[in-house]
């Protein structure tokens, strides 16, 4: 299926490891051009060797951001500004958990993880808009929320509250770009197999004296009904498709990949 992303360019916030990686090198393979951010200048450095050693020097590039800065989101925009002097594709994809309580957590964790999912997406969209309509055809704009906005783990209500006004805050913007012809829509994934979780499972796991792989298997089963993580190459695939013309009717929606692990119908 030619999903008719030849020449485009994209630029992914989270992109040097995980799902935001995944998507990056899956959009390559169309024909996009792509710039991913990350906070650490070293990591976003080696993962553009990289690619370019797989795929070639003018299909990627690299930016440090620390996206809860204001100025290193206006110097992310400046930089594809000079550089490409447009952008087609925005992937707010940046973020981790977290783990506290309502009662103990300091207004400074809440503020923190407020300007990771939530500011960082509204502050770079707002960036990345006239961006977008510097040239003919659709925009697309993918913000990475999760299924805990609506069915949320105990242990990190941040990340719960985040994640759901992320969620809000796409479908406000999916109604306002409409007529900008730009697409908004969010994702929601379920159990993917990141670092973030290895290192959890590693430090879990031999809390309770088990490895890490048996820590990861109890979790897919207890909250998987396929019984299993997803690959962030599987979620990269759904991704690919909603930066697609041919995806053209899907706006204003929030999509579950999650292995069956979301309660009811949504």
């Amino acid at each position: 299926m030619d999903l008719q992303l030849n020449n485009k360019t994209a630029l992914i916030t989270g992109g040097s490891s995980g799902i935001g990686l995944a998507v990056a090198k899956n959009l390559i393979a169309e024909g996009v051009r792509v710039v991913v951010c990350a906070r650490e200048e070293q990591r976003i450095t080696s993962v553009v060797e990289e690619l370019r050693h797989d795929f070639g020097s003018d299909v990627i590039y690299g930016q440090q951001c620390d996206v809860t800065k204001l100025k290193d989101l206006e110097a992310l925009a400046s930089f594809i500004d000079q550089t490409f002097g447009g952008l087609d594709i925005l992937i707010n994809n940046a973020g981790t958990g977290s783990e506290e309580t309502n009662l103990e957590a300091a207004d400074e964790k809440w503020y923190y993880y407020w300007d990771l999912h939530v500011m960082a997406a509204i502050r770079l969209s707002r960036l990345c808009v006239p961006l977008m309509n510097k040239w003919p055809g659709e925009g697309v704009i993918i913000n990475t929320a999760s299924i805990c906005a609506t069915q949320p783990l105990y242990y990190e209500p941040i990340y719960n509250v985040t994640k759901a006004a992320l969620n809000m805050y796409s479908k406000c913007l999916a109604e306002e770009l409409v007529n900008r012809n730009i697409r908004v829509n969010s994702i929601s994934p379920g159990l993917v197999l990141t670092s973030d979780w290895l290192n959890t499972a590693d430090i879990l796991g031999k809390q309770e004296g088990i490895s890490a792989q048996e820590y990861l298997g109890r979790i897919a089963h207890d909250l998987a009904p396929i019984n299993r993580f997803a690959s962030p190459e599987e979620i990269a695939s759904f991704y690919t498709y909603i930066c697609s013309p041919i995806a053209s009717y899907c706006l204003g929606t929030n999509f579950y990949i999650d292995g069956g692990a979301t309660q009811g119908l949504k």
